[in-house]
């Protein structure tokens, strides 16, 4: 009989091939990256490198200065905090990851140090870590002392010179302003307890020479500043949303000065409020004075704008045959889009503005569930004063914008120092992620597409610089889980584990960061704890700080390539 006959047809001769890795010598990727092999785009290539360079080491709770943290500068060369009595601005510069390489030395190759002894070796370097790292440069104090500057907000400009900053301060009862100061035109959202009226300033502080630049003041508003949500910077194009007045202050940087450009809201321009004026002349041929803004019947300009466009698009769909109703369902809703008021605003470009418009109860958080409410968007150029386009918040049309050319929303290639940036539009991993967040809500008990609409679009307009650009939070070159850190500069829910970070090209667990408190017992393991990652733009190195009760303890996580000689050694060489 045949050997080859002997081996029954049910088993498979066939051996399994193991995939080939590409090398992860660090020697070899940067051969590669020098001639530029295997490589779509030199951008990917010289962000590939990181996958060799990554912070390896967690130091667990850095003695600090009393401040809060809060970002690094566009370059990576300075670092911004604020002091714990919310009053001044530090400015620190960042020495860089070597800084730190003395006094690690004698660290062995483990990637966490806690402080088991209390005059350890890791106590030492606890202690004295922060200063070699970050040397203080200036420290910039307010003019007003009763003003407290919101630690959620800032913003830098495209060099890195300048940093805006935002202040407030409650009115006291004694100092009520008036009736007139309150109500400045027919669209005012009258004050609430969620949404009281406060005294802004917002500051634009040279970082190189550590003053203040100069300020501005708006008197008895409201402005969110938390997180940037009503101000927003675009090049050198700044816009405010003043939430009480339904206005839109738009300044132009330069030097360091802000040169106010234009105020939309009761006019879109001076030019509207001349014909406006212009019109009670007409009317009774003499020049009396108006009535007062806040009870005067014509429509606001920017609003009047939104009506005609609604009102010219039902027409054109009863003109065309595409909806015969359309005009009837326009003067349906006619009041319900009168009564709309500004609550979210963006600047797409230097020329176009995003803004939401919602309902007052919305807008002055009185509903618990905003987002599942009916809301609008608008984008309007701001110079030629003309409605672009106008899409309800469950717009199809507005989603594939979103999904397709998510940077523009962003920003994100804007600043040039992130030339390769990740999201839906251009990762796949990251549009993979979005397209199951959607089918998980269409999926869920009473979702549908239409539901999945309104959550995805609910995330516009994104704050000004939002959205870090760390290559570690690449999702093209490294695999984590977004539920414990993001590129979105948000805080997160504390991991009792530490988040591993994978590389995308071989899987292979890459590196580690212990955002808690590593082995040690956390006090109240009950309560819900929130920790909040700051990642410089280039460097291997992040902060993690993270609130128990009124404490805040913050983790530096940062490369550190183990020394090859002991303690001993060294010392008989010397």
């Amino acid at each position: 009989m045949d050997e080859t006959n002997t081996v029954p047809d049910a088993f498979c001769t066939e051996r399994i091939r193991f995939r080939q890795l590409r090398s992860q010598n660090i020697v070899h990727r940067l051969r590669d990256r020098e001639t530029g092999v295997r490589h779509r785009t030199p951008q990917h290539a010289v962000r590939e490198l990181y996958q060799n360079v990554y912070p390896n080491l967690t130091v667990v709770n850095v003695e600090r200065p009393p401040c809060y943290l809060r970002k690094f500068s566009p370059d990576g060369k300075y670092l911004i905090a604020f002091s714990s009595d919310q009053a001044a601005l530090e400015i620190y510069e960042y020495q860089g990851c070597a800084a730190a390489g003395e006094l690690l030395s004698n660290w062995d190759d483990t990637e966490l140090m806690v402080d088991y002894e209390r005059h350890g070796y890791s106590n030492i370097v606890r202690g004295k870590i922060f200063d070699q790292l970050f040397k203080l440069k200036h420290v910039v104090n307010l003019e007003n002392h009763e003003k407290h500057l919101n630690r959620e907000c800032s913003l830098f400009t495209n060099d890195g010179r300048y940093v805006i900053v935002g202040a407030a301060s409650y009115i006291p009862e004694e100092n009520r302003p008036n009736f007139y100061e309150l109500y400045t035109n027919n669209e005012v959202i009258k004050p609430t307890i969620g949404c009281p009226l406060e005294d802004y300033t917002l500051y634009i502080i040279d970082m190189h020479f550590g003053r203040i630049s100069h300020s501005r003041d708006f008197r008895v508003d409201k402005i969110i500043l938390s997180h940037n949500q009503g101000v927003y910077l675009y090049n050198n194009t700044l816009a405010i949303l003043s939430i009480h007045h339904q206005s839109m202050y738009i300044f132009s940087i330069a030097d360091g000065t802000f040169f106010p450009e234009r105020t939309i809201g009761r006019f879109c321009s001076g030019e509207d409020e001349r014909c406006y004026m212009n019109a009670f002349v007409l009317e009774r041929g003499t020049t009396p004075p108006p009535p007062r803004a806040f009870r005067e019947p014509a429509i606001n300009s920017l609003k009047h704008r939104i009506l005609v466009y609604l009102f010219r698009a039902a027409r054109s769909q009863v003109e065309s045959g595409e909806d015969k109703l359309a005009l009837r369902k326009f003067y349906r809703r006619f009041d319900e889009y009168k009564d709309l008021r500004m609550w979210k605003m963006q600047l797409l470009d230097d020329d176009l503005l995003l803004i939401k418009y919602a309902h007052e109860d919305v807008v002055t958080m009185k509903i618990h569930e905003p987002n599942s409410q009916h809301s609008m968007f608008v984008v309007y150029h701001i110079w030629d004063m003309q409605i672009i386009a106008v899409y309800n918040n469950q717009s199809t049309q507005l989603l594939d914008l979103y999904e397709n050319f998510c940077d523009s929303f962003r920003n994100a290639s804007h600043n040039h120092r992130t030339p390769f940036t990740c999201s839906p539009s251009n990762n796949l991993y990251s549009r993979l992620l979005h397209t199951r967040f959607k089918q998980t809500i269409i999926g869920a008990r009473g979702g549908n597409e239409v539901e999945a609409t309104k959550r995805i679009l609910a995330q516009l307009p994104i704050s000004a610089q939002s959205y870090t650009s760390s290559p570690y939070l690449d999702l093209g070159l490294f695999s984590y889980d977004d539920k414990w850190v993001s590129a979105m500069e948000r805080p997160k829910a504390c991991a009792e584990f530490p988040i591993r970070f994978y590389a995308r090209d071989s899987g292979l667990l890459k590196f580690r960061i212990y955002a808690g408190m590593g082995h040690q017992i956390t006090p109240h393991p009950g309560i819900r704890r929130l920790v909040a990652f700051i990642f410089h733009p280039t460097e291997p190195f992040a902060i993690s700080v993270q609130r128990i009760n009124t404490d805040y303890i913050a983790n530096f996580h940062l490369r550190h390539v183990p020394s090859r000689f002991e303690l001993g050694e060294r010392d008989v060489q010397e």
